[in-house]
């Protein structure tokens, strides 16, 4: 089992989704793989909020998400830009009532919000997340 606070030591995706243990992750790494061909990296961030080993997925210059391995868990960063905001506030209602939550709780700065989204299992939650990484794919 890796240790994802170690800065030495740079797993590779199979570890970290033996970490995570939640089959929702390796789901999520092949949609993104199949719909995007993104490039996929695992950084470390000293970030005190989420540091530790993450998985940078990028397409065409851009980041799609960063996914943050928790155990039987993980987080997934989604920056909404002002490209996006127009799109994603027209689509509101049709977001499930945590997606709403998270999307109003967040602060904008400098035109973004930062949706961090916890994500367990294959819900509308989930569902959401997807709808949200087409629309930040879909604005270049």
């Amino acid at each position: 089992m890796i240790d994802i606070m170690n800065k030495h030591y740079e797993p590779n995706l199979e570890e970290v989704s033996e970490f995570i243990r939640n089959p929702l992750f390796d789901a999520l790494c092949e949609h993104l793989t199949e719909t995007y061909q993104p490039i996929c990296k695992i950084e470390y961030s000293g970030d005190t909020l989420a540091a530790g080993w993450n998985v940078k997925f990028r397409k065409a210059g851009r980041a799609l998400c960063v996914i943050y391995p928790r155990k039987h868990t993980f987080t997934v960063l989604v920056v909404i830009g002002r490209k996006q905001k127009e799109r994603v506030e027209q689509m509101a209602s049709q977001f499930s009532p945590k997606m709403s939550e998270i999307y109003h709780a967040s602060r904008e700065g400098n035109g973004q919000r930062w949706l961090m989204i916890d994500l367990r299992e294959d819900d509308a939650l989930y569902r959401d997340t997807l709808q949200l990484i087409q629309i930040r794919r879909d604005s270049r």
